[in-house]
């Protein structure tokens, strides 16, 4: 119903035209066992590939499996060469789960943080093929713990390991009778963002741009936090804003421009940059001090080039962003008032290596007291990087347990 009026709704159905068809000439087509992992959107697969990667490795002898529920997901992973086929996962319907398990016929299931959907779950218990849950975060007022919640009770029932993020979890758990078959392993996320940091190349015309300036990164800003930002950007031409907006559709990138009064757009520096072409002055006389990143991925590596980091989504109903790819770097980190629901942005304040700010006004304070680069900075931006390596090692948790519990051979 939605299709017509909405592009996402569009992409979710047209990317499962056929589906049964192409998965079947998969399965149909190897010799190999196959794993399946399964994640909601880009956020859970970025989750889960520290552990696929590391099952790749040391397990060559199966195919992988990589479903996502959604567009966002599958459309910019959908080339990912770390798996054998990447798909969407069909519909949840009893007919549906049969078919899809029918033919993948998988040896080992992984799905990710809190995806669940009720005839995939029963049909994998039914069928008693290993399911694990990885990087689970639980809350109080989710269903699971409600007195009305024994639909979602049945489905957690159906993962033979449950590994969650914090002991927080593993104590709600236990209030509802789960807790012999639960780890606290932490989130693979850590591990993920310094695999990141420590392949990350380096970015020519960014580097040109910063000119050995005082950089503030923005990152998956929404509309909200661009308005915060603004008058900062434009009374302080000395400091560099690049600035990634977690939507680059036209309009929104046209209303970017209109809030910052010197910017350039990174396409349009890149191309200047290949012809060595230097960047020009603006009408109004200086040289553009914002850099409007104008595509999707490069996110995580511009982190290494901050003074700063500045996380979108904290001036929206959903939340705060990813605020480890910047934390890896040893960065400081500021975000908006909504992170209370994000246990990382949460312990990195209160670790001393993030910030959050009401408005533009608190905003200008804290940057002007980082920026000096004193004691404050250095022990912000320090404490920031503790944190992120002091939380590593859930890849590893996952594995041994693969491993003791012979889910897997070679």
């Amino acid at each position: 119903m939605l299709s017509p009026f909405n592009n996402k709704a569009r992409r979710w159905l047209s990317g499962r035209k056929d589906l049964f068809t192409h998965l079947g000439v998969f399965a149909g087509g190897t010799q190999k066992p196959i794993i399946w992992f399964h994640c909601a959107s880009l956020g859970e697969f970025e989750q889960a590939r520290p552990l696929l990667e590391a099952i790749r490795q040391q397990y060559p002898r199966y195919n992988i499996l990589l479903s996502f529920f959604s567009p966002s997901g599958y459309e910019i992973r959908k080339d990912y060469a770390g798996a054998d086929w990447v798909s969407y996962l069909p519909m949840d319907s009893a007919g549906n789960a049969k078919r899809f398990l029918d033919l993948v016929k998988p040896v080992l299931v992984v799905w990710v943080k809190y995806e669940y959907w009720h005839f995939y779950l029963q049909q994998i218990k039914k069928r008693n093929i290993p399911l694990l849950l990885v990087s689970g975060i639980f809350r109080a007022e989710q269903p699971f713990f409600r007195t009305w919640g024994n639909f979602h009770r049945n489905m957690l029932a159906c993962f033979s390991w449950l590994f969650v993020q914090n002991q927080e979890s593993k104590k709600l758990l236990g209030t509802i009778g789960f807790s012999e078959n639960v780890t606290t392993s932490g989130d693979t996320r850590f591990d993920r963002v310094i695999a990141i940091a420590g392949g990350a190349d380096t970015i020519l015309p960014v580097e040109k741009f910063i000119a050995g300036c005082q950089v503030i990164v923005a990152g998956s800003t929404w509309a909200e936090d661009e308005e915060e930002l603004d008058h900062f950007a434009n009374t302080h031409p000395e400091i560099k804003l690049i600035i990634a907006p977690h939507e680059i559709d036209e309009d929104h990138l046209k209303d970017i421009e209109k809030l910052f009064h010197h910017s350039i757009r990174y396409s349009k520096l890149n191309a200047q940059a290949s012809m060595n072409v230097p960047i020009p002055n603006s009408a109004l006389g200086p040289h553009p001090n914002v850099l409007i990143i104008d595509n999707i991925g490069m996110l995580s590596r511009l982190y290494k080039y901050a003074t700063i980091a500045y996380i979108g989504g904290g001036f929206g109903d959903d939340g705060v962003h990813n605020v480890l790819e910047a934390a890896v770097y040893s960065k400081p980190v500021l975000f908006g008032p909504v992170y209370e629901k994000f246990v990382e942005a949460v312990e990195l304040i209160d670790a001393g290596g993030a910030f959050s700010i009401d408005n533009a006004l608190d905003l200008e304070e804290i940057l002007l007291a980082l920026l000096k680069t004193g004691d404050e900075y250095h022990t912000a931006a320090k404490a920031a990087g503790d944190y992120v390596y002091a939380h590593t090692g859930a890849t590893n948790k996952i594995l041994s347990y693969i491993q003791e519990n012979r889910l897997l051979t070679n």
